[in-house]
């Protein structure tokens, strides 16, 4: 079952949240898209197969749609959130100028965050909204296409395993012996696929984790530091600073 609350509308854009209560693996009927736009996971994690063959989609990985682009989705995870947004042609043209866009994209931290606040901000569409909206679709282009192509099973494959938090994914040799290759091809694969090393990769899934506990709310740095796994509430903080730009308290005052 599909929901879709919307959050904004306006003239050129519509922000909305897209909520699938679904546990079945097989893959729907192709239906074609109807809109441009992005959608990005806030929960859970689904399949999804678009003019870039087929991803798996998640906090990590967004897509972006074009009319007429057919589209099947699997939900064998079971349910999911997402945040979908609708521009119109005119917009999409202004932003990017009839240059090629890819049909899927990883989700760093800065964009993670730009999704958020995007989401505080419904209140003014034509400021404040509207700002956020072209800088976070103006970063989707920045990063690297994770489409189809060699080495796609290898890098899901990986990718799952870290954000499943699984045990062999505590450290790229575990990882790499648990995939059955060589340490150097699952890294040279994953960072040309992704556009990122699978250890930057692994730190911004703890980043995700961070802004969602920060977001709950009544959570002390030092217990989080030591429940995601770092050394210390320092590193923590050194390393949200490096993904987004920003310390733990900060994002508090943003977030909060």
């Amino acid at each position: 079952m599909r929901t879709t609350t919307r959050l904004l509308a306006h003239p050129d854009f519509q922000v909305g949240v897209v909520r699938c209560r679904d546990d079945h693996t097989g893959w729907s009927a192709p239906e074609p898209a109807t809109a441009y736009g992005l959608v990005l996971a806030r929960r859970g994690a689904f399949r999804r197969v678009g003019r870039d063959g087929d991803a798996w989609v998640g906090s990590t990985v967004a897509y972006l749609t074009v009319p007429g682009e057919e589209e099947r989705f699997a939900h064998p995870a079971g349910g999911d959130d997402c945040t979908s947004v609708h521009v119109s042609e005119r917009l999409w043209r202004e932003l990017f100028d009839d240059r090629p866009v890819p049909g899927t994209l990883h989700v760093d931290g800065r964009l993670d965050l730009a999704h958020r606040l995007l989401l505080r901000d419904v209140d003014d569409p034509d400021h404040a909204a509207a700002e956020r909206l072209v800088r976070l679709l103006g970063r989707a282009t920045a990063p690297a296409a994770v489409g189809a192509g060699p080495g796609r099973l290898l890098v899901e494959r990986a990718r799952a395993a870290l954000h499943d938090d699984a045990p062999e994914a505590a450290g790229l040799l575990p990882l790499a012996r648990a995939l059955r290759v060589s340490p150097y091809r699952l890294s040279r694969e994953f960072q040309a696929r992704v556009g990122v090393p699978l250890t930057r990769y692994r730190n911004h899934l703890r980043v995700v984790r961070v802004l969602d506990r920060i977001e709950q709310g009544g959570v002390r740095l030092a217990d989080l530091a030591g429940e995601l796994g770092f050394a210390d509430q320092a590193h923590l903080t050194r390393t949200v600073r490096a993904h987004l730009g920003h310390t733990p308290g900060e994002l508090r005052r943003l977030l909060g």
